[in-house]
């Protein structure tokens, strides 16, 4: 037996009171007669009764009874347990003693009793079968556990479970049992052993367009090696039925439909096992919302046939193939295609303003752009330092992995004042753009010329680019042009130096004021290996001169009447010149990444011949890679839109095997897929959160609330619990069965949205081993233990029972007694209070003297008889 106060603040009373009664004491002690004494004990003791009587003191009084729980798991994930749990149950039970309350109780979502609690004797009925075994909620069964029992009793909760909570969180449970009088032990429990297939995952786009090939991805677990079929079906009309052999894990499934019509398409997945353990885990089912036929536009050059075309379903896929001369600058043009692809084309082809329309409707406005390899194309086409590189997942320029020649380069380029605007400030940018692309142990120079060569910057190794670069970009307009001494002092300069690898480029929009002997100064700089490639600008430009000095130099001729396409000219040379770019060993390609692409190799991966070396940006995703790990196919998101490099060719002279390979059409047909917009312009958004509610949202920001409504396919409207988060965004809860659900949802303008939600089969029916993390979590925070014994149910409980007894009535009815007391003696005093007893003493003592008296005469007259 204990004693205990639950206020003990108020016992710092008795300090001034104490003190108080103590100085009294001392100041009138020698004064004090005997009944004031006594009466100053008496207030002393009552105001310490009354002190110590609003602490709210209490005595506990032990209790001997136990209460011991059985709460037993009986969800899907652990169904035929039953008999396990009854054996343990009762072997347990042996080792009960007396003082144990036994109660017996199950769960799932649900909380039945079984065996509610008694002293007497258990006898453990069959189980009564639960209505909702398809989840899990262990924190409500806790709870209501905790409720049963009593409080101030110990008690130990014995949970068989395998810890696979499907809704709940008993983390907020144990929070308020933690320090109370309830312990929990816990027996862990797991699925008897038995052959099951489940399929974990159905994926479908999201959004597709109509004829559009898309993949749809199923994932199984199977719990040992087995057969069976697979069934496909759309809109519940019978697609695909095949013959499947499953290994024992995880297994992966690929379909590949082209969508028809437009709108809500349902597609629904099952497995077909013989002797399934469950079949509520054998359907999923899954939407894809169908729009209009995706357009696509590639772009070829100078003639060259792209086999693109011709491999993709084009009766799905609208087509549109121009030259690159041809591309439109207006940004409205390119917003009519969903997609864009690049087949060996060169970036001075292009031109850097119809680059920039394009980055722009790739980034703001998610239309996929792919760019296709050859010798036109990635670095080799000039596109180093373009909007085009920026929004590809792969640079141009190639690190640290490529043995490089050794080059001198020297740019000679007209000032003359024809040159003066946009012409010379393109020129500059160029030739900065060519130096950006040297190594530091390169040579360069620069020579401007008008009527007169000016040496800018003298030949010799590179060493301070930023400085170069700050050179060029300052040279202004002169004034006539006088090409051959320009060319000359180029040929002078380079001829001595030891390189493997010497090239001149020529850039003029005039004709040269004086002609000279072309032919013999290149043709003694020939005998030097130094090359020459012209770039004419402009109607102006002597173009059959420079035509034959490119072709007497054994360079490139370039015909501009873009000036926008002389950066990618410049780069284009640059590039050819200054880098090995062609890797062209054959190989067989590593692939990674997305199922999308890796579902297309299951049979194995074909021999490449060639391809353009690139460097892969940080982000990005390589799907397959050379034997030198440089990229072959990389894709990326660039703002809303999605692009892809593929450094091969499309007409197999670079790929090689791949263009005869099964599977080629597929491949084109999935790279056009990845690149269409992945988004769709609609008034709501919709996520599914981890709990199992769901998000939507109006991104435009115009709603200030949303209203929802579901209905399932049966045509029957489900109750919806709506949350408003914020103006314009929702938290909506929705109670239905696994399948298909329609939401409509609407908002205050009359904006109405509809889709369709997939919900999956519960959690309870996935193929998991148990959640030990979170069954021993509950043991350790209420200070129980993992059981492998049955005895060790009935173990002595270290929480001690008690029962609480107030005895603040009793203290603070005897201060008033005392005080009574107190008050009765200082009003009457001793002597009157006293004083009845005192006459009652006299009486008494006057009584026993007559009867002495009465006794001595009888004594005095017998002794006179005798």
């Amino acid at each position: 037996m204990d004693l205990r106060i639950d206020q003990p603040l108020w016992l710092l009373l008795l300090v001034p009171i104490l003190l108080y009664f103590a100085w009294a004491w001392r100041k009138d002690k020698k004064s004090l007669r005997k009944e004031a004494k006594v009466v100053y004990g008496i207030r002393v003791l009552a105001i310490i009764c009354l002190v110590f009587g609003i602490t709210n003191p209490y005595l506990l009084l032990p209790i001997k009874e136990e209460q011991i729980i059985f709460l037993v798991d009986r969800s899907a994930s652990v169904q035929d347990t039953d008999q396990v749990v009854v054996d343990w149950i009762e072997e347990s039970l042996n080792a009960r003693k007396d003082s144990h309350l036994v109660g017996v109780y199950t769960f799932a979502e649900d909380f039945q009793s079984e065996v509610s609690i008694t002293d007497g004797e258990v006898n453990l009925p069959v189980f009564t079968p639960m209505k909702s075994p398809g989840n899990t909620d262990i924190a409500r069964a806790i709870q209501l556990s905790t409720g049963i029992v009593e409080p101030n009793k110990a008690t130990r909760i014995v949970l068989f479970s395998d810890g696979l909570e499907t809704t709940g969180s008993v983390s907020d449970e144990l929070v308020k049992i933690v320090g109370g009088n309830v312990t929990i032990d816990v027996v862990a429990l797991e699925r008897v052993a038995s052959e099951d297939v489940a399929i974990t995952s159905f994926e479908t786009p999201a959004v597709a367009f109509e004829g559009e090939q898309q993949q749809l991805n199923v994932e199984m677990d199977a719990t040992t090696n087995t057969s069976g079929e697979i069934l496909l079906y759309q809109n519940d009309q019978l697609l695909a039925k095949e013959k499947i052999n499953l290994e024992q894990g995880t297994n992966n499934y690929t379909f590949r439909n082209a969508s028809i019509g437009e709108g809500l398409l349902k597609y629904e997945v099952q497995v077909v096992v013989a002797g399934d353990a469950l079949i509520e885990n054998n359907k999923l089912t899954s939407v894809t919302n169908v729009e209009s036929s995706p357009k696509l536009l590639v772009v070829t050059h100078d003639g060259h046939q792209s086999n693109i075309p011709k491999v993709i379903d084009q009766a799905t896929i609208q087509t549109d193939v121009i030259d690159a001369a041809s591309l439109p600058f207006d940004l409205s043009n390119y917003l009519a295609y969903d997609a864009i692809i690049f087949d060996n084309v060169p970036g001075h082809a292009v031109g850097e303003q119809k680059m920039t329309v394009i980055e722009q409707a790739v980034k703001n406005f998610g239309v996929g752009f792919m760019m296709v390899g050859g010798k036109n194309s990635f670095g080799l086409g000039g596109y180093f330092k373009t909007p085009i590189e920026k929004l590809l997942p792969v640079e141009m320029e190639i690190k640290g992995k490529h043995q490089l020649p050794s080059l001198g380069l020297v740019i000679v380029m007209d000032r003359s004042g024809s040159m003066s605007g946009s012409k010379l400030e393109y020129a500059k940018e160029a030739a900065a753009r060519s130096v950006e692309m040297l190594r530091d142990e390169d040579t360069l120079g620069f020579i401007a010329f008008d009527d007169t060569p000016w040496e800018i910057i003298e030949i010799a190794p590179l060493k301070n680019r930023e400085e170069a670069v700050d050179t060029i970009l300052s040279v202004g307009a002169g004034g006539g042009t006088e090409i051959y001494s320009s060319l000359a002092m180029a040929y002078e300069k380079l001829s001595p130096l030891k390189l493997q690898r010497k090239h001149v480029i020529l850039l003029t929009d005039g004709q040269s004021s004086t002609s000279n002997d072309y032919q013999t100064l290149i043709e003694d700089g020939a005998k030097n290996s130094i090359t020459v490639s012209t770039v004419a600008v402009g109607q102006d430009a002597d173009r059959a001169l420079l035509e034959s000095l490119a072709e007497m130099g054994g360079g490139n001729f370039y015909d501009v009447v873009d000036e926008s396409t002389v950066p990618a000219i410049m780069s284009t040379e640059t590039a050819m010149i200054s880098r090995t770019y062609i890797e062209d060993n054959p190989f067989y390609p590593i692939i990674y990444g997305d199922a999308s692409w890796t579902s297309l190799f299951t049979e194995g991966v074909p021999q490449m011949n060639a391809y353009i070396a690139t460097t892969p940006k940080q982000t990005a995703s390589i799907i397959a890679e050379s034997e030198k790990e440089d990229p072959v196919l990389a894709e990326w998101m660039y703002g809303l839109g999605r692009t892809i490099a593929f450094t091969s060719d499309s007409t197999g002279e670079w790929s090689g095997d791949f263009a005869r390979w099964n599977n080629w059409g597929d491949f084109w047909n999935t790279a056009v897929s990845r690149l269409l917009p992945s988004y769709s312009e609609v008034p709501f958004t919709i996520q599914n959160a981890s709990d199992g509610s769901y998000t939507v949202t109006d991104p435009s920001g115009n709603s200030s609330f949303i209203e929802v409504a579901a209905v399932n396919e049966k045509g029957e409207e489900l109750p919806v619990t709506t949350e408003p988060l914020a103006p314009g965004k929702s938290r909506v809860t929705v109670e239905s069965e696994p399948g298909l659900v329609f939401f409509r949802i609407s908002n205050e303008q009359a904006a109405v949205y509809q889709t369709g939600i997939s919900i999956p089969y519960s959690e309870e029916y996935k193929v998991q081993r148990p959640n030990t993390n979170l069954l021993e979590l509950i043991a350790s925070r209420t200070d129980g233990k993992i059981l492998t014994e049955a005895k060790d149910v009935f173990r002595e409980i270290d929480k001690k029972s008690a029962e609480k007894q107030s005895i603040q009535q009793q203290l603070i009815l005897a201060a008033i007694f005392l005080f009574f007391i107190d008050i009765t003696i200082r009003r009457f005093g001793f002597q009157q209070l006293m004083a009845p007893f005192s006459k009652l003493k006299k009486k008494k003592g006057i009584a026993e003297t007559n009867i002495s008296v009465s006794n001595l005469e009888k004594l005095v007259k017998e002794k006179k008889k005798r």
